[in-house]
């Protein structure tokens, strides 16, 4: 079972739209809400190369933009990151299922380790990846192939969990199943066709939907 981890493990949507607001900010961008959602499942330098290519700043490097972005991100789920609906018993019951649990994250390593012991799921987990040691980030699957490599498992043996259109397409992509979890004004879009399932949200997460999806 690998499980993305933004917006879908926590709720951290909100700490990465206030960081990137806070930071682009800082070099001129002035940036709003619908703005920086426009770039959600992106990874970071990805993100940031798209507000560059159409509004180049001076002062900092993109590079900078990129590790202080993240080290806000992480700073303020070490504080106040809480899980979303659902997630902590989602875990659980894989445990119980006895399906080893690993979490694919377009986040920097920094951001995947304050949120999961901001959860206490470092036990439960039983690896996870980051995007950022891969050459390209979602929607290219390499992540989910290389998270797959970690837990030891065929990717077409995998079930992913997502909750972004362009991490929902790199698990695809992986050959694995997937388990859309989108947000409320997305979940009824017919883009999401190309998966398996889609949840309202995690609380839906049950033993029958684990096993009609096992190959």
């Amino acid at each position: 079972m690998v499980f993305d981890l933004d917006g879908l493990l926590i709720d951290s949507e909100p700490f990465w739209r206030q960081a990137e607001i806070e930071v682009f900010a800082s070099v001129g961008l002035d940036l709003g809400e619908e703005d920086v959602r426009q770039t959600m499942g992106l990874r970071i330098d990805d993100a940031v190369r798209h507000w560059w290519e159409r509004s180049p700043w001076e002062g900092m490097t993109r590079v900078e933009v990129e590790r202080a972005t993240t080290a806000r991100v992480a700073e303020l789920i070490a504080v106040s990151g809480e899980p979303m609906p659902g997630a902590l018993e989602a875990v659980a019951l894989c445990g119980r299922l006895s399906l080893p649990v690993a979490v694919c994250s377009g986040s920097y390593a920094v951001v995947i380790a304050a949120a999961l012991h901001r959860l206490a799921l470092e036990s439960e987990v039983a690896v996870w990846h980051s995007a950022e040691w891969e050459p390209s980030g979602k929607p290219h699957p390499g992540a989910y192939l290389s998270t797959a490599a970690k837990l030891g498992i065929d990717p077409t043996s995998c079930l992913a969990v997502e909750d972004s259109f362009n991490g929902a397409i790199a698990a695809k992509a992986a050959r694995m199943r997937v388990v859309a979890v989108p947000e409320a004004s997305t979940a009824g879009s017919p883009v999401w066709g190309f998966c398996d399932a889609v949840l309202g949200s995690l609380t839906d997460f049950d033993e029958a939907l684990v096993r009609s999806l096992e190959r």
